[in-house]
Parts: structure tokens; C-alpha cells; sequence
């Protein structure tokens, strides 16, 4: 097994970030959106959410020193979008014993798709959510996540669509999990 190591995101990292969310998006979403809406999604709702870096909750995967991976959690309201999508944003705090705190912006380097990389910052989210307080995490997941939180125990309880520029929207599933 691969050995995957988690740490913090930083500042430092967003420019290495924003090429591998690119890529991610444009490679492991094909099938899922159509080029048009891939395109519109990457220049607008994804991206990196600085404010997830400014609160110490994203993530960045290495596997070899190499960046595999990003994902993080969020104790505000914010469900999903980078920093320059404001559709979404809603930094309001969450109370950790009536809300459920956030999954957000997960993004895998396609060269190390399916090697557990989304499952290890899952497991590192939801144990730093635990710690402070939260007993749930709930999500707005692309389509091609789906497969990936279904099989960690969230169940999908709404689908909607995300509006994106151009006209174009994506669909995503909202889903939730009980965390002990």
C-alpha cells in the first residue's frame, strides 16, 4: 500500500493546488459534466477556498513528496465553492452541537486517482470535525464523488444544481453522515 501523508495546506501551496484542481476536474469529471460545463466550473465554483487555509482545515495529500490530493472540512456555512464564487459564500460559524460541519473541496491529481488518497483525507477530516465538537459532516459532492462518500457511510439526501456561468449549471448530491 501506498503511503499517503496528510498536512495543512498553506499559502504556499495554492498556486500547486490550482493546477491540480484544474487538471482534476478536467480529467476525472469528463464523462460525468460535459466540456462546456467542466469549463464553466473551473474558471467560477471550483477552486481553492482560501478561507478553509485561513481556519486550518484543508488538506493537502503527498504520496512520494509529490502533491496527490486536497479536501477539507469547514466549521462555517459555506457547503461548497472557491473563495471567488460567491453564490455560496456564507462564513457564519457553525455550532457544533445543532450543525453539522462542512466536507469541502476535495480534489484528486488524476496520476493518483483510486490509490486512497480521497479516503485518507476523508478519515483526516472527519477525526479533526470530531475533535472539535461535531457529531455530523454533510456535503455537496460532484457526481463522480458519490461512489466515494456512499462507500464511507453518507447517504445522499437531496440533488440540485449549481449554477455556474454561461448558462450552464452542474448537478450535485447533497449528503450526510452521523460522526462519533
Amino acid at each position: 500500500m501506498t503511503s499517503i501523508f496528510i498536512r495543512d495546506a498553506t499559502t504556499d501551496d495554492v498556486p500547486a493546488l490550482r493546477d491540480l484542481i484544474e487538471r482534476s476536474v478536467r480529467e476525472l469529471q469528463a464523462g460525468w459534466y460535459t466540456p462546456e460545463q467542466i469549463e464553466a466550473a473551473v474558471h467560477s465554483v471550483f477552486g481553492v477556498d482560501m478561507q478553509l487555509i485561513d481556519d486550518g482545515t484543508y488538506y493537502v495529500a503527498e504520496i512520494g513528496g509529490q502533491i496527490a490530493g486536497c479536501g477539507g472540512w469547514s466549521k462555517r456555512g459555506t457547503l461548497y465553492g472557491a473563495s471567488h464564487y460567491d453564490h455560496s459564500r456564507n462564513d457564519v460559524m457553525l455550532d457544533p452541537d445543532r450543525d453539522p460541519a462542512r466536507i469541502r473541496a476535495f480534489f484528486t491529481h488524476p496520476s493518483f486517482a483510486r490509490k486512497g488518497v480521497g479516503r485518507a483525507l476523508l478519515e483526516a477530516c472527519e477525526e479533526a470535525a470530531r475533535k472539535a465538537g461535531f457529531r455530523s459532516m454533510e456535503m455537496a459532492a460532484t457526481l463522480p464523488g458519490v461512489p466515494l462518500y456512499a462507500a464511507h457511510g453518507y447517504d445522499a439526501f437531496e440533488t440540485f444544481d449549481v449554477p455556474l456561468p454561461g448558462g450552464h449549471s452542474i448537478q450535485v448530491r447533497r449528503m450526510a453522515k452521523q460522526i462519533k
